[in-house]
């Protein structure tokens, strides 16, 4: 009758401890749900800041070649003037 008893309080521990793991793996499967949709929206987040690094140093790149392109119309500008200038004297 004993050991009836004590294999009954061994099942009895066992199933209590089967149930407390059973709640701790609920537990991590949503903590590791939570963990894995804020990873995805962190790499969408990254995603847009690479985005818009690529997209600040084309900017920058495209404003160096208008700057450029300003440059070399005054340049033109201002060798046509120095041009018209030598013209008058030579004649």
């Amino acid at each position: 009758m004993q050991e009836l008893e004590l294999l009954n309080k061994k099942l009895n521990t066992l199933l209590q401890k089967y149930t407390a793991l059973q709640a701790e793996n609920k537990h991590l499967k949503t903590t590791l749900a939570q963990q894995t949709k804020s990873m995805e929206a962190l790499n969408g987040r990254l995603a847009g800041l690479e985005q818009n690094m690529v997209a600040t140093r084309i900017g920058k790149d495209v404003l160096k070649d208008d700057e450029k392109d300003a440059m070399k119309k005054q340049l033109d500008t201002v060798i046509g003037e120095i041009d018209k200038i030598l013209a008058t004297l030579n004649d």
